[in-house]
């Protein structure tokens, strides 16, 4: 295993974490057994294998996934070594509120302090004054070490910075060689200011590991919400897939490990995907020993560059950019 580099934290983060949406969430459809049973060995052969990143929410299965992976950890006895990181829902994320649920977390997941503590997505009408107002009273008695966002925009982010009066060390966001708007502005904003950017959906949901085509699509209520998995965006991702399987033959590898190759390429980076099971989380620890070329890693980035969906929310925007929807 590999560690992020040019990040100042009190415990060592893998390039390659474990994310545990999936964990008691019945969007995954993996059942009672997994969360009884596959989820503990994920994260009991996570950590052997090095993985000190862990990822979780206090939404994803309304507090189960963070019993899972805490109850996990402890049986492992991997916290003084495990970053775990989880995140409030900011519904109503006033300042009292995001202390109350800070303590229900932490209580959830067993622990003294959350190592990072994230808000999980932009409120649109309360701004983060209030918010970082709440998170600054957590660091203040211990029970937060590090506070961090997601889905934030450069300049919600520093906005974020301001107002809790110190620095916020991550924005966790989709980033992916199909979803690469992070190297933009946050990945640079991240590697001068000693930041990191989380990357979820490194593979975009699975469509990077050549599984998905337009007659064999997801069947998982996750997976099937994504406008990626829609007909016309399984077509148009066929090149990037290409570029994968010539890469991946060229390292005895698979499409997905050269996926996550290429996102933990960018430093101040860690890449979270989650796993079914633990022959898969295997493979994704794996790609963190895979070092890509200048010409890899180049034909990658141009396959990625010309990656334009079809259908969905981004290819609204790409229209309407071009002169109109006729276009798209």
């Amino acid at each position: 295993m590999r560690y992020v580099d040019g990040v100042t934290t009190k415990k060592k983060i893998s390039v390659i974490g474990l994310g545990a949406w999936q964990f008691g969430s019945r969007e995954w459809g993996y059942g009672a057994a997994y969360a009884a049973s596959e989820a503990p060995a994920i994260v009991r052969r996570a950590v052997e294998l090095g993985v000190t990143f862990f990822d979780t929410a206090e939404v994803y299965g309304f507090g189960r996934s963070e019993r899972i992976l805490g109850g996990a950890l402890n049986e492992a006895n991997a916290f003084g070594t495990s970053f775990v990181a989880t995140k409030i829902f900011p519904v109503l994320p006033v300042a009292p509120v995001v202390e109350q649920r800070g303590v229900a977390s932490a209580n959830r997941l067993g622990v003294r302090q959350i190592d990072l503590y994230q808000v999980h997505q932009p409120n649109p009408l309360i701004r983060d004054t209030t918010i970082m107002r709440g998170m600054a009273s957590l660091q203040r008695v211990g029970l937060v070490s590090e506070v961090g966002v997601s889905n934030y925009s450069l300049e919600r982010w520093q906005a974020a910075e301001e107002a809790l009066g110190a620095p916020v060390l991550s924005n966790q966001v989709e980033f992916s060689l199909l979803r690469p708007r992070a190297e933009t502005d946050l990945l640079p904003y991240a590697i001068k200011n000693d930041r990191l950017i989380i990357a979820y959906s490194p593979l975009a949901q699975g469509l990077l590991s050549g599984r998905y085509t337009r007659e064999h699509r997801p069947s998982s209520r996750a997976r099937a919400a994504n406008p990626l998995f829609l007909p016309g965006n399984l077509d148009a991702a066929r090149p990037v897939l290409n570029v994968l399987r010539d890469v991946a033959a060229g390292h005895n590898a698979s499409p997905a490990q050269i996926a996550l190759a290429w996102v933990i390429r960018h430093p101040n980076v860690v890449a979270i995907p989650g796993a079914a099971n633990v022959a898969q989380l295997e493979n994704n620890v794996a790609a963190a020993d895979i070092e890509l070329t200048e010409e890899e890693y180049g034909a990658l980035k141009t396959a990625s560059d010309a990656f334009e969906p079809t259908v969905g929310p981004r290819a609204t925007v790409t229209a309407i950019l071009r002169g109109g929807l006729g276009r798209s």
